[in-house]
């Protein structure tokens, strides 16, 4: 049984600001925005997979103020902790996969942030694929996660991982992201970009 939700309950009001700082230990989501801002200046239908409680999503409201934004998870939890603006952002329990079948080439920028490794391995190229049907035409798909190391970093992010959320998560390598986005969109990744504080964090980006 994860351990996480028990523990955030105890922060009671202060848990988005206690969440925030859990967080910042392992990436910089405002350096990670900025990164996202200069690789796509603009988008106008977003959609967001395994967003989680809406950390990210707020820096994409943020990014994009002109932009419909769809953010999705598996968890009953979605969005839970956003704060932004609601009147052109929705959160969503669903599947990427439902998406896909509703919304075929319906978004200009698809993100995907340190979810993959969150997900069962015979699951993950199903995952990018229905990825690549959201994707319009000369659309951008940006990737993030992080890539395991021998490190005392990469070993607390484990910890974390496992036992706060519970998942029995499987890190992947750079080269693996890059092969599995070869074999979603048929081409390399065009860019690439390590997020701060740690080179553990690395950004993919490739358009359909």
């Amino acid at each position: 049984m994860p351990i996480g939700p028990i523990v955030r309950r105890l922060f009671g009001r202060h848990e988005h600001r206690i969440a925030a700082l859990y967080r910042s230990v392992f990436v910089d989501l405002d350096a990670y925005a900025d990164r996202i801002g200069a690789w796509v200046p603009n988008a106008q239908r977003i959609l967001e997979v395994g967003c989680g409680e809406g950390a990210v999503t707020e820096r994409l409201a943020q990014l994009y103020p002109d932009a419909e934004i769809l953010a999705v998870d598996i968890m009953p939890a979605v969005g839970r902790l956003y704060r932004g603006p609601i009147d052109r952002v929705s959160f969503r329990m669903a599947t990427v996969q439902e998406v896909a079948a509703e919304s075929p080439g319906g978004f200009d920028l698809v993100i995907l942030s340190d979810v993959i490794h969150h997900v069962p391995v015979p699951l993950r190229e199903e995952i990018l694929a229905a990825v690549r049907t959201c994707v319009a035409p000369g659309g951008v798909f940006l990737f993030k996660d992080w890539k395991r190391t021998a490190t005392p970093i990469h070993w607390l992010c484990h910890a974390g991982d496992r036992w706060l959320t519970g998942d029995r998560v499987s890190y992947i390598t750079k080269p693996q992201a890059e092969a599995m986005l070869m074999r979603a969109f048929g081409r390399p990744a065009e860019a690439e970009a390590w997020v701060r504080p740690w080179r553990n964090n690395f950004a993919l980006l490739t358009r359909a």
